[in-house]
């Protein structure tokens, strides 16, 4: 039986749920979409578009969607402060939860989530969804092989030109407090940590916005972390550059190993084994990335309703 969800968001990023993570999971089964929610009722029509469902599917009152809909989960795809009225009111509900990064805009109310979930004897996801990319997947499958011998550190490197009001898609990125953290790093300092396979001991930060970013909190930020395991990675985002080279979904992450170094940009990878003298990137040897039907979100999705299944 197919899991019957509602979506809470179909504008912005929302829109990529409708039109391209969940249809893959309809087709195969496992969920069925059974209302969905969004503020802005233009932006319902992307569900009706995309998800097949009809107008009285559709509401703007997200009380009154989970209150005649019977569903076993919900997504939240809405801004980061609005994430705990979500998940009160779908554990209100008795709802599981698949939710957008991060779980909320501050650590006090990420706290409060975790508990009553705990408390509610409910399963609660987090989309990471770039630890289930094509690029990073076969990254860290290299980095395991123990191909290349011990890694030694990494380097991320996410720069963007984005510095204009808007230009970061939702306008709520340009007036919350730690966009870079937030928005961008929650995700890239999450894969360092999964591509070295330990838990960050030491974290150290400094993160800031030049007068040139139109942006009420910091949008750039250079971060250094030590790993249980020994190994340490550095972080350089920016959202306020001149020229974007790196950006979402485009990452630089160079993996300094015993045999050889790694180096992934723009989605493709290569390889430089030990004693290849001096190179430049595009000199290395070519990594095929690995080969599956869903990647990212729509996998998450999977994952996800297997969890569910136990």
């Amino acid at each position: 039986m197919a899991y019957k969800m509602i979506q809470v968001g179909t504008g912005g990023f929302g829109s990529r749920w409708c039109s391209t993570f969940l249809p893959p999971n309809i087709e195969d089964g496992l969920i069925e979409v059974v209302a969905a929610v969004d503020v802005n009722p233009d932006a319902l029509l992307n569900a009706q578009k995309h998800l097949g469902l009809r107008a009285d599917q559709c509401y703007i009152d997200i009380k009154k969607a989970f209150a005649e809909n019977k569903a076993d989960f919900c997504t939240v795809v809405v801004p980061p402060g609005l994430h705990e009225q979500v998940v009160d009111l779908a554990l209100a509900h008795n709802m599981h939860i698949l939710s957008e990064k991060p779980i909320a805009d501050t650590l006090a109310a990420s706290i409060r989530i975790a508990n009553k979930v705990k408390q509610a004897g409910k399963k609660m996801a987090v989309t990471m969804s770039h630890r289930f990319d094509q690029d990073k997947t076969t990254l860290r499958e290299e980095i395991r092989s123990g191909r290349h011998g011990t890694l030694d550190y990494l380097i991320c490197r996410f720069t963007c030109d984005c510095r204009l009001y808007g230009s970061w898609g939702a306008s709520f990125r340009h007036e919350i407090a730690d966009t870079l953290m937030i928005e961008g790093a929650v995700h890239h300092l999450d894969i360092l940590a999964d591509l070295t396979g330990a838990k960050c001991d030491t974290i150290y930060a400094q993160t800031w916005n030049p007068k040139w970013g139109e942006y009420g909190g910091d949008s750039q930020g250079m971060v250094q972390m030590y790993m249980e395991n020994s190994t340490r990675a550095f972080y350089e985002g920016a959202k306020t550059n001149a020229v974007g080279l790196n950006g979402w979904s485009n990452e630089y992450i160079r993996a300094e190993c015993e045999k050889g170094t790694l180096i992934m940009s723009h989605r493709e990878i290569e390889l430089f084994p030990y004693k290849s003298g001096y190179k430049k990137e595009g000199e290395g040897e070519r990594v095929p990335l690995l080969q599956q039907r869903k990647w990212s979100h729509a996998w998450l999705i999977e994952k996800f309703v297997h969890w569910l299944d136990g």
